[in-house]
Order: structure tokens, then C-alpha cells, then sequence
């Protein structure tokens, strides 16, 4: 019957409208699932031997070993590095701050991962290692029933003699009945995909919520980073290997938000540079804010927190990169870089 349908020498019993626009609601369900699905998984996951690896294990009931994510690979070098080059130094210490910052990012990339696979990853896979299966199925067995239906009338069409015909007429009636009843238990089925949209959306909004706490983590690590590294320009603005006449690049980071960056100090190359130097070409003294916090590596040195003001004053003979700073009975040497020069 199927192979005459196919050469056009068989009549066919088309599906009425309503069935046939369900199947087609349940197909397109099905295709765009695993599109979003597999391109989700590829958003949570970018490696794609990591995502082999975690299927592998998942089929054979096991849980994949625990590895360090990229953010907090990186975060763990920075405060190695940091260690290594001295937590006392300013160079060390931003290396500590930014790794552990990082770090942090990793534990929300983790969380994000999470949380999306229970909420968002693990319906749509449901939906299509189960309820569509079952839907594929019963689509299958009505397409037999129809075919032997076809096939029962086809030989009702041939039968000559009156004995033949009543069976045919008898089988022609049996399969019509379990045609119609495939019919009505596969529309039953199809009707449900409604309510997997409806599932579906929920779930869409519980991915969105994910995506949206792992956001603002991000952002509000990263603005308290900022914070504790001060403003960029200012600390770039002097290098230990760089002599006074090499240009400077100013360096500017990025601020999601133009509140966060109007917070934070905004100090020209230039004002800074002209500062400085006549204040080491003068024998005066100047006030200063101090951008963040600065930890003495000595007795030398004078301890800073961010925002307070203290007296700079040069000393002939001092490095290029250093300033007298006093605040009441306390002096000691200051960085430069950690500085903005009061008018």
C-alpha cells in the first residue's frame, strides 16, 4: 500500500485539518527544542571536549571529575603571581585582588551552570526523550492504521464476488474503527504540547532569572575591583621602567554603568604630570587624596587609606616615583601612583 501511495497508483486517507496542524505544531516544537537546547548547552559550556566528557559520564551514572573552570584558572594564576612578585608590592597586590575577583566569577559561572541545567536544560531534554517520543510513537502507529485502512479499502475496490466484498466490507469496518481511535488517542497526545509551552515558558523564565543574578554577581565583583584598585588612568600614569620623557598611554577601563564611573576619580595625564613636577621642581607642599588603600612594605613607608588627605612634599634625591607624606605626627614615604594632587 505505502510503495503504490508512493508510485500514485493508491488513493490515500488524508489526516483531517486539525490533526494534521497539530503534527505540524508538534514538530516544530520538537526541532527548535533541540536547536535551543544544544546551543545552550554550547553557551554553558564553549568547550566541546568538556561537554563530550560530561556526556560520557552521564551515560554511564557517574559524576564527572571536578575541574577548575577558565575565570577561576585565571584567578588562581593572578594570586600566585601576586605571591610570588610580593602581596607588598602595588603590582602584587592588584594581582591578588583581580584573582580573587576572579575566582568569585568562577563560583557564579558554576552556579549559573547549575541552576540552568535543573531549570532550562533538563525540561527541554525531558520534553524530547519523553514526551515527544511517546507522541513519534503513536504518530507511527496511526500511520500503519491508516495504511492498512487504505489497504482494506483498496481491496474492496477489487473484490468481485459478493463473498469477497462482504469481508472486505467487514475489515474495512475494523480498521476503520482502530484508525479513528489511533486518531483521537494521537490528537489527544498533540493536544498537550500547549501545556509544554506553557512549561516551557516557565522555564524560560527561571534561565533568564539565572542569567540575570550570574550578571549582576559579575557586575558588582567587578565594581567593587574597581573600587579597590582606584582610578586607572592615575595608577598607569608612572612606570619603575619608563623615564620621565617616555609617553605614557592612559589606560581606561570600561564602566558598565556611567554612575559607577562618575563615582570614581577622573584625573587628566596631564594635571597629574604638571603637578608632580613642580612640586618636586618647588620645595612646597601640596595636599593629596588618597585613591585606595596602600599597605606600608616598611618602616619607611606611610600606610594610606582611600580617600583621606595628606601633605606630599619632594625631598631632593628621592625616587621619581615616591613622595614625603605626612598626616599628623605620621610620615613615611608614599607611591605616587596611589595619589591625586589637590589645587
Amino acid at each position: 500500500q505505502f510503495t503504490e501511495e508512493k508510485l500514485g497508483q493508491a488513493e490515500k486517507t488524508e489526516l483531517d485539518a486539525h490533526l494534521e496542524n497539530l503534527l505540524s505544531k508538534a514538530e516544530c516544537t520538537k526541532l527548535w527544542t533541540e536547536k535551543i537546547m544544544k546551543q545552550t548547552e554550547v553557551l554553558l559550556q564553549p568547550n566541546p571536549n568538556a561537554r563530550i566528557e560530561e556526556f560520557v559520564y552521564e551515560k554511564l551514572d557517574r559524576k564527572a571529575p571536578s575541574r577548575m573552570n577558565n575565570p577561576e584558572l585565571l584567578g588562581q594564576y593572578m594570586i600566585d603571581a601576586g605571591n610570588e612578585i610580593g602581596p607588598g608590592t602595588a603590582y602584587g597586590n592588584a594581582l591578588i585582588k583581580c584573582g580573587e575577583t576572579q575566582k568569585r566569577i568562577g563560583t557564579a559561572d558554576r552556579e549559573l551552570i547549575q541552576t540552568s541545567a535543573i531549570n532550562f536544560l533538563t525540561p527541554l531534554r525531558n520534553f524530547i526523550e519523553g514526551d515527544y517520543k511517546t507522541i513519534n510513537k503513536e504518530r507511527k502507529l496511526l500511520q500503519n492504521k491508516r495504511l492498512d485502512l487504505d489497504a482494506a479499502k483498496t481491496r474492496l475496490k477489487k473484490a468481485k464476488v459478493a463473498e469477497a466484498r462482504a469481508a472486505s466490507e467487514q475489515e474495512v469496518r475494523i480498521t476503520q474503527s482502530e484508525f479513528d481511535r489511533q486518531a483521537e488517542i494521537t490528537r489527544l497526545l498533540l493536544e498537550g504540547i500547549s501545556s509544554t509551552h506553557a512549561h516551557h515558558l516557565r522555564c524560560l523564565n527561571d534561565f533568564v532569572e539565572a542569567q540575570m543574578t550570574y550578571y549582576a554577581q559579575c557586575y558588582q565583583y567587578m565594581l567593587d575591583l574597581q573600587k579597590q584598585l582606584g582610578s586607572f588612568p592615575s595608577i598607569f600614569l608612572s612606570n619603575n621602567n619608563q623615564s620621565s620623557s617616555t609617553p605614557v598611554q592612559s589606560v581606561s577601563a570600561p564602566s558598565v554603568m556611567a554612575s559607577a564611573s562618575a563615582s570614581l576619580p577622573s584625573v587628566s595625564n596631564s594635571i597629574v604630570t604638571s603637578g608632580i613636577s613642580e612640586l618636586k621642581s618647588s620645595s612646597g607642599s601640596r595636599k593629596a587624596r588618597v585613591l585606595y588603600d596602600y599597605d606600608a612594605a616598611n618602616s619607611s613607608e606611610l600606610s594610606l587609606l582611600a580617600d583621606e588627605v595628606i601633605t606630599v612634599y619632594s625631598i631632593p634625591g628621592m625616587d621619581s616615583d615616591w613622595l614625603m607624606g605626612e598626616r599628623g605626627n605620621q610620615k613615611g614615604k608614599v607611591p605616587i601612583t596611589y595619589l591625586e594632587l589637590l589645587n
